[in-house]
């Protein structure tokens, strides 16, 4: 209201002003003789400061008018002026209203749609980092993987955009099966992007895929140095990689490197089975059994498994079956409940003819989680008993439809694998490999898993009179489906006794 008052004020102050200066140059000025061509004119004060204001403008007309000319004559040579500017923006608004339309006919699955509109946009706009993406994609979605190799093509000739292209590229020779080429893009994208925890990933799967195991671990690293990998998972995939080029080591004879890669890989990761089983070795080729009982000791007590067994028992290849239960104790006694430590006090009693001791020691293993190994221990305990030939044929007749146990399992994918990979050879999965029971389906048993033999070693002798008749003397029905019984052997188990 106040403001309203003054802007009143103001203006009625300069009318006021306005015609106070009229008056003044009417009463008090004096006239101005202009002479134009011979002609004289008289001209009033008023009328002179009126003609001076008109003049002022058309100077201030004629000034608009030149540029507007000139404006013109620059539009018509392709020089940017207002007019093109509105054009310009007119073309702008149209582009990114088809680049919005591609962009919606792309989610919602319209490929060709999204084609035409991606066409229309590069048209109207003039940038391809912005179209090319769509029409490569709406390729693909419509199966055109050829026009979608094109596009992303032209994209790798812009910094800006050359990583979206080698990913594009890189992704249609996964898809292709051309995994040697994906490999050279997936390091092309990682040079350019190493934050990219997609590339990141699909680097190190192609590169665990060939067995590159050790830029697998250079990428591994970068992954943790960028923040994409906790630290404890790191340690365990490196520990991991170190035992796959511990073993290729040894392929190629290198058995220094393979010594160091896998004392590498047990300390990185001491439950890793694998590598605690490989490190031990090593440590037994070199004259040092302590070692070798140091790290077998620990990590049968992180994760008990037939394979730190058999390695406990070559330290020592040439005991007594006897002296080898009493040695085994440094293992049995940390896991004294566990089912590998029962199956295997069983077998070593079995091995030194004490079987009312392994029949101890399996305790009721075989009423609580019946498998087909320890089923077929009880079988050899009742054999070696003296029990009727009828009930040893019942314990194998079991063992036969019994589950196997705890196998190497993938946990992506669910396959079994009779040993250890690093990569699992159904989905390709790197350290995807778990010592479970199957959730479905059952294989033969690993080496591993061998009955008394593969742990006692050189005392197989002592023990074949125990188990030799048992498989040819039983004659079960087998499940359908189920591997026919092969005589001396305990399928089972799958191993010769």
């Amino acid at each position: 209201m106040l403001w309203s008052l003054i802007k009143i004020l103001l203006f009625v102050a300069a009318i006021a002003a306005a015609t106070f200066g009229v008056m003044y140059l009417t009463d008090n000025g004096s006239n101005t003789l202009v002479s134009v061509a011979g002609t004289e004119f008289m001209i009033s004060p008023l009328m002179t400061v009126v003609l001076a204001v008109a003049l002022i403008c058309a100077v201030w007309v004629l000034l608009k008018l030149m540029g507007f000319l000139l404006a013109t004559y620059r539009f018509l040579n392709g020089d940017e002026t207002a007019i093109s500017r509105y054009f310009d923006r007119n073309r702008e608004k149209r582009g990114y209203d088809a680049l919005s339309e591609g962009m919606m006919a792309l989610a919602s699955g319209e490929g060709r749609a999204a084609m035409a509109k991606a066409a229309k946009a590069e048209r109207y706009l003039k940038r391809p980092e912005l179209t090319n993406l769509i029409s490569a994609q709406a390729a693909e979605m419509v199966g055109d993987k050829k026009k979608a190799e094109e596009v992303y093509k032209r994209l790798l000739l812009d910094d800006k955009t050359r990583f979206v292209g080698v990913r594009g590229i890189m992704k249609q020779k996964l898809e292709s099966g051309d995994t040697d080429t994906a490999l050279l893009l997936a390091e092309k994208a990682f040079a350019i992007k190493p934050k990219h925890v997609e590339t990141q990933d699909t680097l190190l799967r192609l590169q665990a895929n060939s067995e590159d195991w050790g830029g697998a671990r250079k990428t591994l690293s970068a992954k943790l140095r960028h923040g994409s990998l906790p630290r404890d998972v790191h340690r365990r995939r490196d520990a991991v990689l170190a035992l796959s080029e511990a073993r290729d080591d040894m392929i190629t004879g290198d058995t220094e490197k393979a010594r160091a890669a896998s004392i590498e890989a047990n300390r990185l990761s001491p439950d890793l089975v694998p590598a605690a089983a490989m490190a031990a070795r090593m440590y037994i080729e070199a004259d040092k059994p302590r070692n070798a009982v140091r790290i077998l000791k620990k990590a049968w007590d992180m994760n008990p498994h037939p394979d730190l067994a058999v390695a406990f028992a070559e330290i020592e290849p040439d005991e007594t079956p006897v002296e080898r239960v009493k040695r085994f104790k440094a293992l049995t006694k940390l896991k004294p409940t566990h089912e590998q430590t029962k199956m295997l006090l069983a077998e070593l009693h079995i091995a030194a003819k004490d079987y009312p001791s392994a029949r101890t020691a399996l305790g009721d293993l075989v009423e609580t989680d019946p498998t087909a190994r320890s089923l077929t221990i009880m079988a050899a305990i009742e054999r070696g008993e003296g029990s009727e030939d009828s009930v040893v044929r019942g314990w194998l007749t079991k063992a036969l439809s019994a589950s196997r146990g705890p196998q190497w399992v993938c946990d992506n994918c669910n396959s079994v694998h009779n040993e250890w990979v690093p990569v699992c050879s159904n989905c390709e999965t790197f350290d995807s490999l778990s010592w479970v029971v199957p959730t479905m389906g059952e294989v033969a048993m690993p080496d591993s898993t061998k009955m008394l033999p593969l742990i006692v070693g050189a005392i197989e002798d002592k023990v074949e009179d125990v188990v030799e008749d048992v498989v040819p003397e039983a004659e079960p029905v087998p499940e359908p489906g189920a591997p026919e019984p092969v005589e001396g052997e305990v399928v089972a188990l799958g191993g010769k006794v």
